[in-house]
């Protein structure tokens, strides 16, 4: 009897490998498939001979489609990839470490910490701190937004974090995330009310949020600060499977809770602190996500998880970035509307089918 049991979980466990494969076959092949449209299609609608042509040979018949390509379409897809992969990984993170399935960070209100973040930078009547001052230092003002960013992300994380140990109820904690992200919006509300104009108008067309505006330097910055997030993700996998059965039981196990909450902190910080600068705030991507992955992967092991969530994420807002694009027409669409048309269903889907959300991740 015991080797007929062993036989039936290594040839379930042999299936479920098998099913894994194929999905991530699947989602590569998406993946690619969405990138290559995300680059052909738009106002001007490209053939995919000459895409591939610019992608290998940079050249082209018309120099108007090279230059669409390189300059535009291209950081515009990349950029793509690097919001769906950090804003879905900062997602499982959150999620894991509050072990509430409707964490993200727009909805514990990291999102508008980086916002605030950048309101200091993009409202400031300073000289140093202005617009244009940025853009004239070039690539050391893409990191003054992004450190100005991660530290308000930052800042809001680490209130959340400190009321969590006094508050054991998921939802309740939820609810208070959402308090923090609201008072945060109401002071950069206030610094708005005393803003000029020309830095007002500025900083509204960046709340809309778009992927578009990413290039150059920009895209350096963006992606060196992402990779060494999602590294930093990719390292504390582990300690977020082992704080998934609780705090008691991770310290029971040998982990050092303190230092491993401050990496995945550090790491959700990066990400969407990073991302929230250049292409402003995205919402439900973070909180969708991770839940979509679970749901398809059946597991809870973040070794796992992270690259499947990167996968999802990432296909995600290609067809997001495709979407607001609206082929064949003028019209672009806030990526921010899109992304919660399509996040919100998610997030009530998880709310009706799990009618006891504290005990979700026990």
């Amino acid at each position: 009897m015991i080797s007929q049991n062993t036989e039936a979980g290594r040839t379930m466990s042999k299936s479920h490998s098998s099913f894994r494969k194929i999905v991530v076959s699947s989602l590569i092949f998406l993946i690619i498939t969405g990138f290559l449209l995300d680059i052909m299609l738009g106002s001007v609608s490209i053939p995919f001979r000459e895409v591939v042509r610019i992608l290998f040979e940079q050249t082209s018949e018309q120099t108007a489609w090279l230059y669409i390509v390189q300059k535009i379409r291209i950081p515009k897809a990349i950029t793509a990839v690097l919001v769906g992969c950090g804003l879905s990984v900062s997602g499982l993170q959150m999620q894991t470490l509050f072990r509430n399935p409707l964490a993200g960070p727009s909805e514990l209100g990291i999102t508008a910490g980086a916002a605030l973040g950048v309101a200091v930078v993009m409202l400031s009547n300073g000289h140093i701190t202005s617009m244009p001052a940025i853009r004239q230092l070039g690539i050391s003002g893409s990191w003054l937004i992004v450190v100005a960013a991660s530290m308000g992300s930052a800042l809001v994380l680490f209130l959340v974090v400190l009321i969590a140990g006094r508050i054991r109820d998921n939802v309740v904690l939820l609810i208070v995330g959402v308090m923090i992200g609201t008072i945060t919006l109401s002071v950069i509300s206030i610094w708005q009310y005393f803003s000029q104009p020309e830095q007002l108008q500025e900083y509204i067309l960046w709340t809309f949020g778009s992927l578009g505006g990413v290039t150059d330097y920009h895209l350096y910055v963006l992606a060196a600060t992402v990779i060494v997030g999602l590294v930093l993700a990719f390292a504390s996998s582990k300690a977020l499977n082992v704080l998934l059965l609780g705090e008691n039981y991770a310290r029971s196990m040998g982990l050092t809770v303190g230092w491993a909450r401050a990496i995945i902190l550090a790491s959700t910080s990066l990400l969407t602190g990073s991302i929230t600068a250049f292409c402003g705030p995205i919402g439900f991507i973070g909180i969708a996500v991770p839940q979509l992955t679970r749901s398809l992967f059946n597991t809870s092991n973040h070794r796992v998880l992270i690259p499947c969530t990167c996968l999802i994420g990432t296909l995600l807002m290609l067809a997001c970035d495709l979407i607001a694009h609206m082929p064949g027409s003028q019209t672009v669409l806030p990526i921010n509307i899109v992304t919660s048309l399509l996040g919100a269903p998610v997030v009530i889907w998880i709310i009706v089918t799990r009618s006891n959300l504290r005990a979700s991740f026990v």
